[in-house]
């Protein structure tokens, strides 16, 4: 059934995509405020309370449905996991920005496609070079593949494994929007946050990324430059702040050859590499904050959509014969 679940989401997802600004992206935004308006009081210990009740609630009462349906009706079961997937997972609900940068870099209009990234990404895109617009385009472009796309695949496949039908799914977009909510209400809506809240999200999303993280990273080592791609997993992973992004860009990198990591100019974009000094050494600080590869080019960006859907049809395959298996056994 997980097979046939994801299949029919991302067919559906492609014919009909949710367009930017849906009530889902709305329904979730005024969920994260009510939760804190309620019970967070800006105490240390109310950032568990506040957490459970933001993620898990919503999985769990996922999960119960999902038991009630399948008792009454199979088929029931697998349309509402459809209908789960779909607002929680899909290529379309950031490959929009992605098409359209890329698009304008083909036309030569940067100017557009640095507005187009800052709309994106909320950063100050203005003033990055090139090279510099194509490598955040790169490594955004990717982690949102794999938020959207691969973590949320992982969550539902594994924990569906285990009975919990779509609920992973619903924890894992949970989660990641959890993460990304309370940081950007602090620093962008400039509303006070409670400090311990935004850590204890982010560190449980890093928990429940470690494994889907990994798989990515896995899959495009398989469907690229394997040697490549593992040699960057091991070598370059540290080059980034967070390590189920570093795991994941690294990975990537070394499958299609592109450099990655680094920083921009200072001031002018927040970027997640780590820092390292930067002018004063040159050339050296520069190729010692960056994975090896060829500077990015526009190429890369298809090879990037290349690389993102060979992963997909893998894991497909993979979880086709897995189920091919589970009825046949």
């Amino acid at each position: 059934m997980s097979f046939f679940s994801v299949l029919f989401a991302l067919l559906i997802e492609q014919l009909k995509p949710l367009p930017p600004g849906n009530p889902v992206h709305e329904g979730l935004t005024g969920w994260m405020r009510w939760t804190a308006r309620n019970f967070d009081a800006g105490q240390p210990r109310h950032a568990g309370v506040v957490w459970a009740i933001s993620v898990l609630l919503p999985a769990l009462l996922v999960f119960a449905a999902h038991l009630a349906i399948a008792r009454f009706s199979l088929l029931l079961a697998l349309a509402f996991s459809v209908a789960v997937l779909y607002l929680t997972l899909g290529f379309r609900q950031f490959s929009h920005y992605f098409t359209d940068i890329r698009d304008a870099l083909e036309r030569g209009d940067e100017a557009t496609a640095r507005q187009l990234m800052s709309e994106w990404r909320h950063l100050d895109a203005s003033e990055l070079p090139r090279t510099e617009l194509l490598r955040h385009v790169i490594e955004h472009s990717l982690l949102a593949a794999h938020r959207h796309v691969f973590g949320v695949f992982f969550c539902f496949v594994l924990l569906s494994a285990l009975g919990l039908g779509p609920a992973g799914a619903v924890l894992y977009r949970m989660a990641e929007f959890a993460s990304r909510y309370w940081g950007y209400r602090s620093r962008t809506v400039g509303e006070p946050s409670n400090e311990r809240l935004m850590a204890l999200s982010q560190q449980l999303f890093s928990l429940i990324d470690h494994v889907p993280a990994r798989l990515t990273a896995f899959g495009f080592a398989v469907v690229g430059n394997f040697e490549e791609a593992v040699n960057g997993w091991r070598r370059d992973a540290g080059l980034w702040k967070h390590a189920n992004e570093g795991i994941i860009l690294a990975a990537a990198a070394g499958a299609v050859n592109v450099q990655l990591g680094g920083s921009a100019a200072p001031g002018v974009t927040p970027d997640r590499s780590k820092t390292f000094g930067r002018g004063a050494l040159g050339d050296e600080a520069e190729s010692a904050g960056s994975t090896p590869g060829m500077s990015p080019v526009l190429g890369h960006l298809q090879s990037l959509v290349g690389l993102v859907w060979r992963s997909m049809v893998l894991w497909m395959l993979l979880l086709a014969l897995l189920s091919l298996a589970n009825l046949t056994g």
